[in-house]
């Protein structure tokens, strides 16, 4: 039932989008992979899908994103059933992309992190209730009013709960000093990032915080006598078969020639080629996206009640778990249709984006690499394209309608538009502009150039690859006195200065 509800889904998307509908076809007919395949790289999605306009290839999508490379691994029946890559490993390399370039997780780190701790619970080093602190050796997280009555445990911080602070983290560009576990909790230099503490009381709500889990690094460290690299690689990539993949940081030679190198937004190489992340359980991974796909079937083999594998049945059912929000212990976890709930997570490291997403009963996913700062947006048009292909839930595009203006209505709209603070003093700055009929919006200061728009009325134009709409005002002789950006956080009102 679900499939055939997610599979109308695609077919109304279908039907609207009559360009597209020539392809419209799913892997449950007899087609061999590499026709599979050319469908996914040639049908790409952008989040609102204009009726009557094609889908993308993968090709015109990276350009247009400034990204170089990107990597993918679909699973389908719990196994791996292809995976390639496109594009060059650096811009103008000449080196190209395939299933074994090794790309930043990022993020995507701590699910993996998470399954090595919850493996020391199994083996008795850990408790998923116990305070941290009467573990912890090296360093011991600061008591305040907020730790007075409920305590840091292993279970609040693999599940975000901890009420602990810090985010994320920038890295260390090379030739910068790079902290140590302890000086990076503490907040103390060369760190580039605040002590971590506890900012809510433990237990109290979802909280997403990395620094929590360099909290869980120093732990599993600390009660073994182990680095935390050399834990992970005994407990969780090797017996998993990530051969391609290393907690190392820096990066060690032996992977060094098989990285990317990760890009800003405007495509340019980052200086160095990758920054260094000593929060390894964070963002410390380096892998591929083969190898995660084979993390994710191995937690869900477990999860289904096979044996043998990282974690016991019971203990991947426990990381399953909501624990706070739509968190698990590691994982987002995420209901689909109320019948299968997919585990999921996205990384993103300075030049790196990735993502991956897995059904917890169907063993259908998609693990997707890159290594461009504007990853997130192609991987997420790349994920809609295996979605159609292979009828995973979850991941259809908005269908939205665009008219046609003529050529002077739509010059009235550009022009560079501002948020000035009281002072005079520049905040913010969009311009607008026209290229083949089509209204462009670039915003320097977050790194956009040539996000496309289309008009759903004269007022109201969308952007077409994420949620951001633009409604402008005029006055009574038609022209624009201001414009107001929405859906994209708190609206933003921006004036023109002629």
């Amino acid at each position: 039932m679900l499939r055939h509800l997610s599979k109308t889904g695609w077919i109304v998307t279908c039907l609207i989008l009559f360009t597209f509908s020539t392809s419209c076809s799913s892997s449950q007919t007899d087609d061999d992979l590499p026709a599979q395949i050319q469908r996914v790289e040639n049908g790409l999605l952008t989040y609102h899908a204009v009726t009557g306009e094609p889908a993308h290839t993968i090709e015109d999508r990276m350009r247009y994103y400034n990204v170089p490379g990107v990597s993918v691994a679909v699973i389908e029946n719990g196994e791996l059933l292809w995976a390639r890559g496109w594009g060059e490993t650096e811009a103008g390399s000449g080196v190209a992309v395939d299933s074994e370039t090794l790309f930043q997780a990022a993020s995507i780190s701590k699910p993996v992190a998470s399954a090595g701790a919850l493996r020391l619970v199994e083996k008795g080093y850990l408790n998923l209730d116990e305070d941290v602190n009467g573990l912890l050796q090296s360093w011991k997280v600061p008591e305040n009013g907020f730790t007075l009555t409920e305590k840091v445990t292993l279970r609040r911080l693999l599940s975000h709960s901890a009420g602990t602070n810090v985010h994320g983290f920038p890295g260390y560009a090379e030739g910068e000093a790079v902290p140590s576990v302890i000086e990076l909790l503490s907040g103390e230099e060369p760190s580039n990032t605040e002590a971590v503490q506890v900012h809510s009381t433990p237990g109290s709500g979802w909280r997403y915080s990395g620094g929590g889990t360099t909290i869980m690094q120093l732990l599993m460290a600390d009660v073994t006598g182990r680095s935390f690299e050399e834990i992970m690689q005994k407990e969780v990539l090797e017996p998993i078969g990530m051969i391609h993949s290393t907690f190392s940081q820096p990066l060690t030679e032996e992977f060094g020639a098989e990285a990317a190198t990760g890009h800003l937004g405007d495509g340019t190489p980052l200086e160095g080629r990758y920054h260094t992340y000593p929060e390894q359980a964070a963002a410390g991974l380096w892998t591929t996206p083969s190898d995660l796909a084979h993390f994710a079937i191995d937690i869900q083999n477990a999860y289904k009640g096979a044996e043998g594998h990282t974690l016991s049945p019971e203990m991947a059912r426990t990381m399953m778990a909501t624990e706070a929000g739509s968190w698990g212990l590691g994982f987002s976890i995420d209901s689909v249709d109320g019948r299968d709930f997919r585990f999921s997570h996205g990384g993103s490291n300075a030049g790196f984006k990735a993502y991956f997403t897995m059904m917890a009963n169907q063993g259908l996913g998609a693990v997707i690499m890159t290594n461009g700062d504007q990853g997130t947006d192609l991987g997420m048009e790349i994920l809609r394209a295996i979605a159609h292909e292979y009828d995973l839930p979850g991941y259809e595009p908005i269908v939205r309608t665009a008219i046609t203006l003529e050529e002077k209505q739509l010059s009235s709209y550009t022009g560079r538009y501002y948020v000035t603070g009281q002072d005079g003093s520049l905040q913010f700055m969009m311009e607008l502009r026209i290229e083949d009929n089509t209204l462009l919006a670039d915003v320097p200061s977050v790194g956009w150039q040539g996000k496309e728009l289309r008009a759903e009325s004269e007022s109201t134009h969308f952007f077409i690859d994420n949620r951001g709409e633009l409604t402008f005002q005029h006055n009574e002789e038609g022209e624009v006195i201001s414009v107001a950006i929405t859906n994209l956080g708190p609206p933003l009102i921006l004036e023109p200065r002629r």
